[in-house]
């Protein structure tokens, strides 16, 4: 099985440069890992101490920062790496300010590869976040006597670990995982039933970062000002069956706001087009006082999440097609319901928050677009959801106090 194991990553290298002649963020993955040994050749010498935090893309990112920033505290003598499979995690979070010593991609997971970029540091701890595994990096991990961890772990039935060809996966991850940090209590029981015992359920470390969303400045500028006393909407991230939501909701509820954050700013036209007569953020000058529109199109990134606490409901993208359900927490955690669609199978706290009653999922834009403007019109519904969702935060464990303790121990 390894023979194969290692067929497929050559053959996933050779389809990714193929493809990268045709998709701009596949290039950009390719061209970005040949930059990765030098980076960290330049950045850290070879008795340098590291803790590597790996994450496949932004989401998974966020998921680990919380134990990362809680790792750098206790090894403030440690330096920080992280590695990124995915462009889109790597081109957010290298162009912010970030605690790491170095971001950069991981490497392909040939052994050369792997063992030449082990090579040129000092590891001392590694962490992978949710699910991403590379089986040489784990292997060579393991022979430089590196304690190995998954944080926020998901297992899900239709993996390849709970198939008849998943035995040698699953042989890999008990030789080299020193524990796995479970979201869930079903996750923990399937990791158990394949012979992965070495693992506790700590939660899921987004509920950690997004507590601390609510004791953080929110303002943002203008905001209150288009708002004024009426219900507003949030169409965070948002695609096309979100902003099909948004226009319904538009011509059933003229007097409410609608705030929208498109997925991609290349969107922007296109609501443009939809809304003819909604006002861009970034046009917004400071001599206006009367906003003469209902629906404010965000053209500007990073304000999503302080603008959730300005809402009254969100509509929360990607969950009307197999894209992948974006954050849903950070609307929560303000106290707001969240609407969404029923496409969410790696998503666990979508269900857990329909379970209390603090969001929605529909199979179709319709039915949401009916739903926002029941809540809309009815107050007592809206609070109860409203307090449901902030409640379904509130009352989650410190998981990274709990995975701090045991890596610690």
């Amino acid at each position: 099985m390894a023979f194969l194991y290692n067929i497929f990553i050559h053959l996933l290298i050779f389809g990714m440069k193929v493809f990268s002649l045709f998709n701009d963020k596949t290039k950009k993955g390719v061209e970005g890992r040949k930059e990765s040994l030098q980076k960290v050749k330049s950045g850290f010498s070879k008795s340098d101490k590291v803790i590597w935090m790996h994450a496949a893309s932004l989401g998974e990112y966020e998921q680990g920062l919380p134990v990362l920033e809680q790792l750098k505290n206790q090894f403030s003598d440690h330096k920080i790496l992280v590695t990124f499979f995915s462009p889109s995690g790597y081109d957010n979070v290298v162009k912010k300010k970030n605690i790491a010593d170095i971001v950069c991609y991981l490497p392909f997971d040939r052994k050369s590869d792997v063992k030449e970029f082990i090579a040129q540091f000092n590891v001392q701890l590694f962490f992978t976040v949710k699910y991403d595994y590379w089986y040489n990096l784990l292997q060579e991990l393991k022979n430089k006597g590196v304690k190995t961890y998954v944080i926020s772990a998901l297992f899900y039935e239709s993996q390849s670990f709970f198939t008849s060809y998943g035995k040698w996966f699953v042989k890999q991850l008990q030789k080299n995982i020193d524990w796995f940090f479970h979201q869930t209590d079903m996750s923990f029981a399937l990791a158990k039933s394949v012979g992965l015992s070495k693992s506790s359920v700590t939660g899921d470390t987004r509920f950690d970062r997004v507590k601390q969303l609510r004791n953080r400045n929110n303002h943002v500028d203008f905001i209150k000002d288009f708002i004024g006393e009426d219900k507003t909407v949030v169409f965070g991230s948002s695609w096309q069956a979100e902003e099909k939501i948004a226009s319904e909701v538009s011509q059933g509820n003229p007097y409410a706001k609608l705030i929208i954050a498109p997925h991609d700013l290349k969107r922007v036209q296109h609501l443009k087009q939809i809304f003819t007569d909604a006002i861009l953020y970034s046009e917004i000058k400071d001599s206006v006082k009367n906003f003469q529109s209902s629906i404010l199109i965000i053209d500007s990134i990073g304000l999503l999440s302080k603008l959730y606490s300005y809402a009254d409901i969100a509509v929360v993208g990607g969950g009307f097609h197999d894209a992948g359900l974006h954050n849903i927490l950070e609307a929560a955690t303000c106290g707001v319901p969240v609407i969404f669609g029923n496409h969410y199978r790696k998503n666990p706290e979508a269900d857990e928050l329909i379970s209390v009653d603090g969001g929605r999922s529909f199979e179709n834009t319709g039915l949401a677009a009916d739903f926002v403007m029941f809540l809309i019109n009815n107050e007592d519904s809206l609070q109860a959801m409203s307090e449901n969702a902030e409640k379904f935060v509130s009352d989650k464990p410190n998981s990274t106090e709990l995975i701090i303790k045991k890596i610690l121990s």
